[in-house]
């Protein structure tokens, strides 16, 4: 045990975490030869094709200090702020962490949060300035950064590059130097915390796993403490590039376990593996449960596939614990799912991933946050659907989600990001200088104004140079109006949103001009209204598709002509009646992108 490192990289998107990552592999020849490829540990296509890490990653080295040989854990983690709870639970399962920062770009928001989340764990932490070869790098202006923000002396900040690998075998040695040995007890009943699991078509859930105390054999029969059910273990192994089986997993080792378990209701992370027989009782505290942020509708486009989507989602729950659902049902979609997502680009991700990985087409509807809605009577209710609303005649008041906003930018670009945030009615609480150029800047924002397309914007006015980093703050009154969308006096559910009075005109005009645009022209007009309750406040009209009936006219009474039009305004008074308007899937997204 004394023997064992377990250690995660934490860093801003971009810093170099998954390539560094690639290197500690090959030097320490984990991987050789023809298995050698850049970012060897995003095996997802998706990873690859977008340049991201989306899941944490485990993988087992060995590496020879000084005659002994020791076994390294590492687990390479995302950097976007949407998978931040991956994060959490790769530090939970370490003793240490590896912040890495890009020599050319400094510290930025992420870097930050991480680092907080990565102390309140009593993590140690090892500076590394990584990209030290490029043209651009500034090493000497990033320590500052660092001594400033960790307050260590300069010599324990290590300088490397993933690209070269210059500078990794001193990053080896530092791991086996200064981080701890896990702490935990061989003899004591068996204990194993739970912070990742999989689904595998052929062998059932696979559920990954670090021993806290105790020792874990082939063949013994356990039980999950939260669900309460029994299991043999068929296989224990560590995690190589491959699974590689094992006959026991000893304190403080990092593993895998594969029982046959089938249903993925019965594995839920953060819970604690122990024996049947003099097993502990109690489970391992730590875990919190995640809280989406971004709450949205996900229907099947085929209504028989709705018990699909169910085992679908409950699939990828498993290897994406941050994702919740619910069921719920529209009168324009069906039935379908309600489900939270961390934010937009997780939205994105798991759409993109029940398309990929279990050919579900879904449709997404308009994504909103979640309220609490007051009564007269002082009854409150969480609301995270405009549909869920009760009678406007019955509400008092309704709350919304406040976050507390960090972002850290050049000073060049306060004003522009000043102006956006004070347009997304932000409240500025205090800027802070963080070196020479660098200004951190904290905010209190709606979460409902950022969660459609803050992001984007913020990169943009900021030529990509701020970054953004926020947590959940506390619920305050606003005023807010139910905004419904009505295709020829008929709401469709799925495009209403809550959205604060002052803007809720533009909003609904904008939305009319979009749907205009992307309904496609039936053989009768389409009126779009936006309206909030009674009152219509904009509307535009999809012109119907008319065939030139006068054309046989040549000359004539007008009375002829008349009476012809008069025939076909009548047939399309009657198709009105019957016909009913497609609303097609972009015109859902369209939202997304108003501006």
């Amino acid at each position: 045990m004394k023997n064992i490192r377990n250690f995660c990289i934490i860093a801003h998107i971009d810093h170099g975490k998954s390539t560094l990552a690639d290197r500690l592999l090959e030097y320490t020849k984990t991987i050789e030869g023809k298995d050698l490829q850049a970012q060897i540990l995003d095996d997802m296509d998706l990873e690859r094709e977008r340049g991201i890490t989306i899941k944490s990653h485990a993988i087992q080295m060995e590496y020879i200090y000084q005659d002994k040989n020791y076994i390294l854990n590492l687990i390479d983690t995302p950097g976007h702020v949407d998978f931040s709870y991956e994060v959490s639970r790769s530090i939970a399962a370490c003793e240490g962490a590896l912040l890495i920062v890009d020599a050319a770009q400094g510290i930025q928001a992420q870097t930050i949060s991480n680092l907080y989340m990565a102390i309140e764990n009593d993590l140690e932490i090892i500076p590394v300035i990584n990209k030290i070869d490029l043209p651009s790098a500034m090493p000497e202006e990033v320590e500052d950064q660092i001594v400033e923000l960790l307050g260590c002396p300069r010599r324990d900040i290590l300088r490397a590059s993933g690209k070269t690998g210059e500078g990794v075998y001193e990053l080896l040695d530092a791991i086996i130097e200064k981080i701890p040995a896990p702490a935990g007890n061989p003899e004591s009943p068996l204990q194993c915390l739970i912070f990742d699991s999989v689904f595998n078509s052929f062998r059932g859930i696979i559920a990954y796993f670090k021993v806290v105390n105790g020792i874990l054999r082939k063949g013994d029969l356990v039980k999950f403490i939260a669900t309460e059910k029994e299991y043999d273990a068929d296989e224990v192994g560590v995690l190589k590039l491959t699974m590689s089986p094992r006959n026991e997993i000893t304190t403080g080792d990092v593993g895998y376990i594969i029982s046959g378990i089938k249903s993925s209701r019965e594995v839920r992370v953060g819970d604690t593996i122990t024996h049947v027989k003099g097993g502990t009782k109690e489970g391992i505290a730590g875990f919190e449960e995640v809280k989406p942020m971004v709450f949205a509708g996900v229907y099947p486009i085929e209504s028989e596939d709705f018990e699909n989507l169910r085992s679908s989602l409950e699939k990828l729950q498993l290897n994406d614990a941050s994702l919740t659902f619910q069921p719920e049902s529209s009168v324009a979609l069906g039935f379908g799912f309600r489900c939270g997502f961390l934010g937009l680009l997780h939205m994105e991700i798991v759409q993109e991933r029940l398309d990929r990985e279990f050919d579900m087409d879904v449709i997404t509807t308009v994504p909103n946050v979640s309220y609490k809605v007051y009564d007269k009577k002082g009854n409150c209710t969480e609301v995270h659907n405009p549909g869920g609303l009760p009678d406007p005649t019955l509400i008092d008041h309704i709350d919304e989600p406040y976050i507390r906003a960090s972002v850290i930018t050049n000073t060049a670009y306060i004003g522009p990001i000043m102006t956006l945030c004070l347009g997304k009615r932000g409240i500025l609480l205090k800027q802070e200088y963080i070196s020479g150029d660098r200004v951190e800047i904290y905010y209190d924002l709606p979460l409902g104004e950022i969660v459609i397309d803050f992001y984007d914007k913020l990169k943009s006015i900021s030529k990509g140079y701020a970054s953004f980093d926020y947590h959940m703050h506390d619920f305050r009154p606003g005023k807010l109006v139910k905004l419904d969308i009505l295709l020829n006096g008929e709401p469709v559910d799925a495009l209403s949103t809550l959205t604060h009075i002052d803007n809720s005109v533009t909003f609904g005009r904008k939305m009319c001009e979009k749907l205009k645009e992307l309904i496609p022209r039936q053989q009768f007009d389409i009126a779009i209204q936006a309206a909030i309750g009674a009152k219509i406040i904009a509307r535009e009209t999809v012109k119907a598709v008319r065939k030139d009936v006068t054309a046989k006219c040549y000359g004539g009474d007008i009375t002829r002509k008349r009476k012809l039009l008069e025939k076909q305004k009548e047939g399309k008074k009657r198709m009105k009646q019957i016909g009913t308007v497609e609303v097609p899937q972009k015109a859902f997204l369209a939202v997304l992108k108003l501006d």
